[in-house]
């Protein structure tokens, strides 16, 4: 038995030590390649080579952000406001994720955008948000995920690598030299490094910048054989850097020294390699991130034994091996946490290298190209607004609290795990999130004034403040009870208007920590056993408490409404869910208006879509109409001109015509089904509710008491309970609960 567990131990050790060891087989990958080598990589692969820090950063949001399809066409997100999937970016591996809404998600990407054209040099990039709102979080995971970026195949970036072979520089008798001068630890150094002197360029200077400026765009002209490629590289802003920047100070001298010593290229560049950059946040190499109280590090930084072994061997001009703490993220990430104590005087003192990309180190001028970015409270904007040449070199991105009730869900379930979901009747949860989010609005919205000209038609559906029916908007949904001229009157000035809105939101209100406190002492007062928490529950936890800061942020009227909102919505459910209808008679209604309109009144026609005869009068129109509208002439105009065109020009023309879809899979007849089948259903309802039995058949619907009722009225329950849970995803019992809920407060008299 002992011999056995000794032998498996051996083998667990054995695969642990395999696997380590084909970790580190790819970490060789980092290892140095020759320059040729690398001029060969850049030729199978310019655009991974040819990069600096914006257009990789820029390409690593974009291999982990994905824009999401929509289901159904989205007239808000056409342009500007898309659905991009931030998981990958901001939550997959973290320790703390955060969770990017739709309205920060689209500020993120249109930034970002801007650093593949190169339009973002030269800039600091400021995140502004109150506390409380995951701006550290947010921060620290994007670095992480930068810095496992360019770890990766995709992320390759490529710094200046010397190799600088004694012997061709005069041998090991120069190197005694150096040894008489140096003490015993370099001297052990020395020796273990017999025939190279090796290091990186501390500036992470990109290789191709050791071609001389005035010989790069023919010798890369005579290079690179994709043209499409060498047209960008020619033409475009983003690849202006390559012909513009020079090489470190360190880098420039070796250089010259090595020409003027070798006197021929080839052997020059046979020193010269390439290495990918290997970015460390722990060590401040590629990314270093300042918290305020982090004391501001001036001194230069020297490597006076690798300066002595490089001026033996070349015993001409003194090559000076100084630089600053800059140059270890130029080409990388210098990040400020906070806009406050030493963080202000840093921000200040790098407003010249800002300005300018050019950093003093003694006498020398050091060049320094980085991705600039930092947090600031609103508060905090004082420390440098008052500086009139800092206006045009700030970019601020607002990260305010979540705006989106869907996000601020998902920050719940990241808390207290995806189970508590299931805790809550459906919808209710939502409605909990949606009370935190009106608490983060403004309280009037000018621009849903200007659009919405009658939003006295809305009254389940639009609160005083329009903070519903904007919550709808800012995930991104145009919600399916707008009427159709309030739909096509949503145009971009409407749309424009509402972002511009939102850049004024989300400062005030439940702070993140603050709405997930408030949703741990819910739940700690609500959560049962075998109990479905209700919306009348949600409603008096806010409505009972009476601390200050529900008062300050919670309107009565508002809660009011969400319950008014939420038994309407309750209503429509359960009426969508009992009602039977024969489909194929709907259709063939639908298809019988569809093509009738495009004849003269007075006509008969036989209809090719369902081989029914048609006499085309003002009556056939009013019965499907009275359906369908309310009794509004100009409405009904309205109506039949949308679908008589939509019908010829995209319907017949595009859809049927050309991509060959079947007219009932056209947008226009789902269009029409949907209004249809919810006029239906407005009175699906009543000879339920009328019925007494009814009540009583849904508490006895698990017992042997069931049977005993009639059999349409058991088909119908079975039907009812059914689609609840399919549609809505209610459970039984909580099918049977909202049922009783709403026969009860007689809900179906409301509406």
């Amino acid at each position: 038995m002992g011999d056995e567990f000794e032998h498996n131990d051996s083998k667990n050790l054995y695969d642990a030590l395999e696997k380590l060891s084909e970790h580190l087989i790819e970490m060789e990958r980092l290892k140095p390649i020759s320059f040729s080598d690398f001029l060969e990589l850049s030729v199978k692969a310019p655009y991974g080579v040819y990069r600096d820090i914006f257009q990789v950063f820029y390409d690593m949001v974009h291999f982990y952000v994905k824009e999401r399809k929509e289901r159904k066409k989205n007239l808000f997100a056409e342009s500007y406001f898309k659905n991009y999937d931030f998981f990958k970016l901001l939550q997959e591996g973290s320790d703390n994720p955060f969770f990017a809404d739709r309205l920060f998600a689209n500020r993120f990407i249109n930034l970002v955008n801007g650093f593949k054209d190169g339009t973002r040099t030269n800039q600091i990039v400021l995140f502004e948000g109150p506390p409380g709102s995951g701006k550290s979080t947010f921060l620290n995971n994007l670095l992480q995920k930068l810095e496992e970026y360019t770890l990766t195949s995709n992320g390759s970036m490529y710094s200046i690598y010397w190799k600088i072979d004694i012997d061709k520089l005069g041998g090991r008798g120069n190197v005694k030299n150096i040894l008489d001068t140096i003490g015993d630890e370099e001297t052990h150094s020395l020796k273990s490094k017999e025939k190279y002197i090796e290091f990186l360029c501390p500036s992470h200077d990109h290789p191709i910048l050791l071609i001389p400026k005035e010989y790069r765009k023919t010798f890369l002209n005579n290079l690179i054989k994709d043209n499409k490629f060498k047209n960008k590289l020619f033409h475009e802003k983003q690849y202006e850097w390559i012909f513009n920047e020079v090489p470190c100070s360190i880098c420039q001298s070796l250089y010259t020294s090595l020409f003027d010593k070798l006197e021929n290229a080839a052997a020059v560049y046979s020193m010269v390699h390439a290495k990918k950059m290997r970015f460390n946040r722990q060590f401040g190499e590629g990314i270093s991130l300042f918290n305020p109280g982090d004391q501001i590090y001036q001194k230069a930084i020297t490597n006076k034994a690798l300066e002595q072994k490089i001026n033996n061997l070349f015993k001409t001009e003194h090559i000076e091996f100084i630089y600053s703490i800059l140059a270890k993220t130029n080409n990388g990430v210098f990040a400020l946490m906070d806009i406050k104590e030493e963080n202000i005087k840093r921000l200040i003192q790098l407003h010249g290298v800002i300005s300018d990309g050019i950093h003093k180190v003694g006498l020398i001028e050091e060049s320094i190209k980085s991705l600039f970015v930092g947090l600031v409270n609103p508060g905090d904007k004082v420390h440098y607004s008052d500086i009139p040449s800092f206006n045009d070199r700030v970019i601020e991105v607002k990260i305010p609290y979540v705006l989106d009730y869907n996000i601020e869900v998902s920050i719940y379930k990241n808390q207290f795990g995806d189970a508590i979901e299931a805790l809550f009747l459906p919808g209710v949860l939502r409605n909990l999130a949606k009370i935190m989010i009106s608490s983060r609005l403004n309280g009037e919205s000018k621009t849903i004034k200007t659009w919405l000209k009658k939003p006295n038609d809305y009254k389940n559906y639009v609160d005083n403040n329009f903070h519903l029916l904007k919550m709808e908007l800012y995930t991104g949904k145009i919600p399916f009870w707008l009427k159709e001229a309030d739909i096509k009157s949503f145009d971009s000035g409407i749309k424009r208007g509402l972002l511009r809105e939102s850049d004024a939101e989300g400062n005030s209100g439940f702070t993140g920590r603050q709405s997930i406190n408030i949703f741990r002492n819910f739940l700690a007062q609500h959560k049962k056993p075998n109990h479905l928490i209700t919306m009348a529950e949600v409603e008096a936890f806010f409505l009972k408490n009476k601390t200050k800061l529900f008062n300050d942020f919670i309107t009565k009227d508002f809660i009011t409404f969400m319950r008014r909102m939420y038994d309407y919505n309750l209503l429509q459910e359960i009426k969508e869910c009992i009602y039977y209808y024969n489909k194929s008679q709907i259709s063939k209604d639908i298809l019988n208006y569809i093509y009738a309109l495009s004849f003269d009144k007075g006509e008969e026609v036989i209809n090719p879509y369902t081989n029914d005869y048609i006499t085309v009068d003002e009556g056939f129109f009013n019965l499907f109409e009275s359906i369908v509208l309310t009794p509004d002439s100009d409405e009904v105009k309205s109506f039949r001109k949308d679908i008589q065109t939509t019908y010829i020009s995209q319907t017949l023309a595009q859809e049927i015509q050309i991509e060959g879809i079947d007219i009932t899979e056209t947008a226009l007849y789902k269009k029409i089904l949907d209004k249809y089948t919810r006029s239906l259903k407005k009175n699906a309802l009543t000879p339920f509710v009328e019925n007494e039995n009814f009540r009583r058949a849904l508490l006895d619907y698990d017992s042997d008491s069931f049977a005993k009722y009639d059999a349409r009225l058991k088909n119908s329950i079975k039907h009812l309970i059914k689609n609840l849970n399919k549609k809505y995803g209610y459970t039984k019992e909580g099918a049977i609960q909202v049922v009783i809920y709403l026969i009860d407060n007689k809900l179906y008299l409301k509406n």
